[in-house]
């Protein structure tokens, strides 16, 4: 069974290059969807992959990574008020 639970990961990282990293690792595991938020619906496996990825990239005295589970009753009461999602950065190659 790989079943996955949906994770709200929340990061606060003062320095750039480490949010860029950190948010190109997170996108590759889930959705965008605040400045420093991501949604991610992960098997345990994904999780613990995601953890190992993103513990090279943080230095532990300035980073912070939380993750939020939420179970399936409270997915489902997700609400959204506001503007959309921010976009993602286009990448011109000429």
């Amino acid at each position: 069974m790989n079943e996955t639970t949906c994770y709200v990961i929340a990061y606060d990282i003062p320095d750039d290059a480490r949010r860029s990293r950190v948010h190109k690792i997170l996108s590759g595991f889930g959705t965008w969807t605040q400045y420093s938020l991501f949604e991610c619906f992960l098997s345990k496996k994904e999780l613990i992959l995601l953890k190992a990825k993103l513990v090279k990239h943080l230095n532990e005295t300035q980073d912070s990574v939380r993750f939020y589970p939420l179970c399936a009753n409270c997915l489902e009461n997700v609400e959204t008020v506001g503007g959309s999602p921010p976009a993602e950065e286009t990448l011109f190659l000429v």
